[in-house]
């Protein structure tokens, strides 16, 4: 099972989401990194898991700002073998392909389409209709999120035909709360769509969690919190990530 480091990033600066509560994120205080600078944490979290993929959630573009381009382009240039994975509140597919444009790194920026985000049913059909690259994310603070519309709400939730092969479930209420994984909800997903690779996110407190994910057939799982305060050990070491 992939374990994928997070970075939420919020005003140029990584914080630590806890529990889905935005406005009261703060900057991160980690111990393995003294500097909330994204390109600092983002180095040493692979660093620390050996990982080859990085999840960066852009907040303020997730609440209605503008994408951060600058920190957005700086991780790509420093990190060139590190597949991006980016949630930058993407609308449509349009969105994406407008912030791609402007990062000049296409080939690694992997979009992340959340329900929570997407526009309308329609969009989400459109955004994921390339279902190799695209992945979605089925979002849930208390129950599930989806478009706008009350009719669409949880048509993501709702249509595993509109599912690409990489799908996350993102319990927000566990993110940072070290409440356990949402392993229920994950394995009730996954039994309705077997072709596709499911992904945890929220709620991992040590390695037993992750042990009890990988039992549920989950590909991957997203972390932050569990790494910044060290409940998870380090990966075997190979030649670090410079930032």
């Amino acid at each position: 099972m992939d374990l994928i480091p997070v970075i939420d990033l919020m005003g140029g600066q990584v914080v630590r989401a806890v529990a889905g509560r935005r406005a009261a994120y703060r900057p991160i205080r980690s111990a393995l990194c003294a500097d909330p600078a994204p390109l600092a944490v983002a180095a040493r979290l692979l660093d620390y898991t050996a990982a080859a993929t990085l999840y960066v959630a852009d907040l303020d573009a997730l609440t209605g700002g503008r994408p951060q381009l600058a920190q957005l382009a700086a991780l790509a240039a420093a990190l060139p073998e590190v597949d991006l994975w980016l949630d930058a509140g993407f609308t449509d597919r349009a969105a994406f392909e407008t912030v791609r444009r402007e990062l000049g790194a296409a080939e690694r920026i992997t979009p992340v389409f959340a329900s929570e985000s997407l526009a309308s049913a329609e969009a989400a059909r459109e955004a994921l209709a390339d279902r190799e690259h695209a992945v979605l994310s089925l979002d849930r603070l208390g129950e599930p999120a989806g478009a706008a519309a009350p009719a669409d709400r949880a048509a993501c939730w709702a249509t595993p035909l509109l599912w690409p092969r990489r799908v996350i479930v993102m319990t927000l209420e566990r993110v940072g709360a070290f409440a356990g994984p949402d392993l229920a909800t994950l394995s009730a997903l996954a039994a309705r769509a077997p072709d596709c690779r499911f992904y945890g996110a929220g709620g991992i407190r040590d390695a037993a969690d992750l042990a009890a994910a990988e039992h549920t057939g989950a590909a991957g799982w997203l972390v932050a919190s569990a790494l910044h305060d060290r409940r998870l050990p380090p990966a075997p070491k190979r030649p670090p990530f410079s930032a």
